[in-house]
């Protein structure tokens, strides 16, 4: 069996190194392949630079795509050049550490679950702002009324599928509304979406957060969208 990692990087010099040795290093359970995809978002700083050091690496595959077309477009390349059996989604920064990955694995590989997320709200965040606490609260309100189905974390990065559920998805949203139509559609496909508890850091918009109001927006509306 084989673990696709996505991860959408748009300026993230200061990280992605960092981010893809984590993965890199991770223990996954025995037999388990793994392939790291890396998917350049029009980055206008040194990040294309940075990741010509694993041109040899076997694990890594990095494309480029240009101009920036948000994070949505990177894990729709991301997904289309998997050639793992699970797909799972990593950003490019230092919010969510790959050391999650057993604990995200294990539900799905024990039969427990069709789809797993890691859930920063049954586990322990670190500054996160107040208002966007209750924005992802609000959304994951929204989402149970709506769908009858109760998460507590739809927004968070940490999505593991099967290669063959994700890629049986037409994605047509933009920018980080990735989340909210991926989990909309999965849901009324009738998948178990099981959550796990997970540890989160958040970035500031000083240190490169990249999402915004409008951009929060979006993935709100989604969540409406969908449904209907």
């Amino acid at each position: 069996m084989k673990l696709s990692v996505l991860i959408p990087a748009y300026n993230e010099e200061k990280t992605i190194v960092q981010v893809v040795e984590a993965v890199k290093a991770v223990a996954l359970p025995a037999g388990m392949m793994r392939e790291i995809i890396v998917v350049n978002d029009g980055s206008s700083d040194q990040t294309a630079r940075v990741l010509e050091c694993f041109r040899a690496d076997p694990l890594v595959k990095v494309f480029h795509q240009s101009p920036n077309q948000g994070k949505t477009e990177a894990l729709k390349r991301g997904i289309a050049e998997s050639t793992g059996d699970l797909v799972l989604v990593q950003d490019a920064d230092l919010e969510y550490s790959p050391s999650e990955y057993p604990n995200l694995l294990k539900p799905l590989l024990d039969g427990r679950a069709d789809v797993v997320y890691g859930s920063r709200f049954m586990g322990t965040i670190r500054h996160m702002k107040g208002v966007n606490r209750w924005a992802n609260v609000l959304s994951n309100i929204t989402f149970t009324l709506l769908y009858g189905k109760y998460l507590t974390d739809i927004n968070t990065c940490f999505k593991l599928f099967r290669s063959a559920d994700i890629k049986s998805i037409a994605i047509i949203s933009d920018h980080f509304a990735f989340e909210t139509e991926v989990t909309a559609k999965l849901a009324k496909k009738g998948l178990r979406i099981l959550e796990v508890p997970i540890a989160y850091e958040a970035r500031s918009i000083a240190d490169g957060k990249k999402i915004n109001w409008p951009k929060a927006l979006g993935m709100y509306w989604a969540i409406i969208r969908f449904r209907f």
